[in-house]
């Protein structure tokens, strides 16, 4: 038995959810978004949750239980509130801001590094040091800010680069004479 699976899933208001087969539509404020289910696994829309169960019982359809609630859950998360990435920029020089369409970042290089902004994200700097993700899609956010801190990813002697907000880099001691 999924501890995980078994546990329904609340349909906030505003929100509309649609089980039709082995696909399930979420929309609202956010947006519209929608996923397939594995094959042994079905979805039904009962009393404002959304409930996950198993067509069968072995082993491949528990295993999956779990995993397909958590995608639904983030589903309609994504779609009634969105999901926020936060990163930071260290380093003298380095800096971000939106120009259009794109994400222009300043990171030491000797020319400035253009990140296309997709469809469906929304992405903005408070600060020149500091850059916001958000969108509906929680795989896509965190796979943009994924892309974003790989052009630097932070050093551990000094810590420049751009890190996650909520990120610890672990700091090493330089060299002793």
């Amino acid at each position: 038995m999924s501890r995980v699976g078994k546990n329904p899933i609340a349909i906030p208001a505003g929100t509309t959810v649609t089980v039709d087969g082995q696909t399930i539509k979420a929309k609202g404020k956010m947006g519209e978004l929608q996923m397939q289910l594995a094959t042994s696994i079905g979805g039904v829309v009962e009393d404002g949750h959304l409930i996950i169960r198993p067509k069968a019982n072995p082993q491949r359809t528990r295993m999956m239980w779990g995993t397909m609630r958590s995608l639904a859950q983030s589903l309609v998360t994504g779609v009634s509130e969105g999901y926020t990435r936060n990163l930071e920029i260290n380093g003298v020089g380095y800096r971000a801001q939106v120009e259009g369409k794109a994400l222009k970042l300043q990171l030491g290089f000797s020319h400035d590094v253009l990140y296309p902004i997709p469809e469906g994200i929304e992405i903005k700097c408070e600060r020149p040091t500091a850059v916001s993700i958000t969108g509906a899609d929680k795989q896509r956010v965190g796979q943009i800010a994924s892309e974003i801190r790989a052009y630097r990813p932070p050093e551990p002697y000094k810590g420049k680069g751009v890190k996650y907000a909520d990120e610890h880099i672990f700091r090493k001691e330089g060299k002793k004479k």
